[in-house]
């Protein structure tokens, strides 16, 4: 399975796990199996149009997603969820 580190903002939604692992073909499947095992987080990373949200970037295996929600993951990848930092 695939292992997701999980941000500290959505920590509260897995119990305060800094990593879980989650099953998924694609990483729209890992998003509905995270939502699956610690809801609320599909809220937390998806806009109203099942797209991931403006201020999140996705790295998979330490490279920046490209394919979105349709990208592929094997078996052990790790799938990072990178909010966005604002600054002045």
């Amino acid at each position: 399975m695939a292992v997701v580190f999980v941000p500290s903002l959505l920590r509260k939604l897995t119990g305060g796990a800094e990593q879980v692992t989650v099953p998924g073909a694609t990483l729209r499947q890992l998003i509905r199996n995270l939502e699956e095992a610690y809801p609320g987080m599909a809220q937390s990373l998806l806009d109203d149009s099942g797209q991931l949200q403006a201020g999140i970037a996705v790295a998979i295996d330490g490279e920046t997603n490209h394919m979105g929600l349709l990208e592929r993951l094997r078996e052990d990848s790790e799938i990072h969820f990178i909010p966005a930092i604002g600054g002045g």
